[in-house]
C-alpha cells in the first residue's frame, strides 16, 4: 500500500467521524442542545475535543514536515532564517516606536484597562501593557503596508509586460 493510499484512509476514517458527530447534533436538535447542559456536555464537546486534537495534530504536522524540507535544504533553511530575521527585526521596530500613553476617552480621561481575569491594571503594569498592545497594532500595521506595496508593485510590473 502506497503512501497516497493511506492518506486517503486517514481522510476518510475522519472524516466519517465528522460526519457521526454532525449526525448526532442533527438528531439532537438545535433548541435541546441550547437547553440541556447535560446533551451539550454529550454531544458538544467531544466534537470539540476531536476538533481541538485534530487541529493541535495537522499544526505538528505541518510544522514538523515544514521543519524536515527545511534541513533537507539548507539555501531554503538560510533563506527562512534571513526572512525570519527581517520579520523579528520590523517587530522590534515596531515594539520599541510605539507609545505606551494610556488611551483616553472623548473627555480625556484614561480608559480602564482590565487584564483577563477583571482585574483593572494601573500604573506601569497598565502602560506596559498599552505598549505592547500598541507595538502589535502597529507591527500589523507594517506587515499591511508591506503588503499593499508588494501588491502595487506586482501590478506595476504587469503593465510593463
Amino acid at each position: 500500500m502506497n503512501k497516497s493510499k493511506i492518506v486517503t484512509i486517514v481522510t476518510a476514517v475522519l472524516g466519517l467521524v465528522g460526519v457521526f458527530f454532525l449526525v448526532r447534533i442533527i438528531m439532537a436538535g438545535d433548541d435541546a442542545i441550547e437547553t440541556d447542559a447535560a446533551l451539550q456536555g454529550n454531544i458538544v464537546d467531544p466534537l470539540i475535543g476531536f476538533a481541538t486534537y485534530l487541529l493541535i495534530a495537522t499544526a505538528i504536522l505541518a510544522i514538523g514536515f515544514s521543519i524536515w524540507n527545511m534541513l533537507r535544504h539548507p539555501e531554503s533553511l538560510k533563506k527562512t532564517l534571513i526572512t525570519f530575521g527581517i520579520f523579528i527585526g520590523l517587530f522590534l521596530i515596531a515594539y520599541f516606536t510605539a507609545s505606551d500613553e494610556l488611551a483616553t476617552d472623548a473627555q480625556g480621561n484614561a480608559i480602564v484597562i482590565k487584564d483577563m481575569s477583571d482585574k483593572i491594571l494601573t500604573g506601569d503594569a497598565a502602560h506596559a501593557l498599552t505598549k505592547k498592545v500598541t507595538g502589535l497594532i502597529n507591527f500589523t500595521g507594517i506587515l499591511g503596508l508591506i503588503g499593499l506595496i508588494t501588491i502595487a508593485w506586482g501590478f506595476v510590473k504587469s503593465l510593463g509586460k
